[in-house]
């Protein structure tokens, strides 16, 4: 299969690795490193917004400053129907849990959380998980070391 068209140009993908690398870095900055107008790089930048290429800006937090030092995957088990997405929602709308996949395979969900120790990782699921009425089993992995975590994307 042939690869996808992304209409990403040379200069958008420049533009996204610069941006990548520091969200914080100022059209300025990088219409000097591109050899661009600034209001090129600025209109460029909006138009990877409204095409949804650019979903947002986020900060990177360090977990243990807000005493979120246990991370853990719970796979999950649902009595959802392929294509529903119900329990996907209610997964999503818990704040503790930072992703959810649907995923092939036995489990239908992989979720991840984040909580601050083994104790708050069995309130989550005594209070929050337990009220969805779909669950029909979960198993849960604690993470012991994270030797690289990123939302970083290869540009090329």
């Amino acid at each position: 299969m042939a690869p996808t068209d992304t209409g990403l140009n040379d200069i958008d993908k420049a533009i996204l690795k610069l941006m990548q690398d520091d969200a914080r870095i100022t059209n300025v900055a990088i219409s000097k490193k591109l050899k661009m107008a600034p209001s090129a790089v600025l209109e460029r930048v909006r138009k990877l917004e409204e095409r949804g290429v650019i979903k947002g800006y986020t900060t990177n937090i360090d977990p243990s400053a807000l005493n979120k030092e246990l991370l853990a995957f719970i796979f999950i088990k649902s009595a959802d129907g392929f294509g529903c997405d119900t329990s996907a929602k209610a997964f999503a709308a818990i704040p503790e849990v930072q992703e959810v996949h649907n995923i092939a395979g036995d489990d239908c969900y992989l979720v991840k959380v984040r909580v601050a120790n083994t104790q708050a990782l069995m309130d989550l699921r005594r209070k929050k998980f337990s009220k969805i009425a779909n669950i029909l089993s979960m198993r849960t992995t604690i993470v012991m070391e994270t030797v690289k975590e990123t939302q970083t994307i290869s540009i090329t």
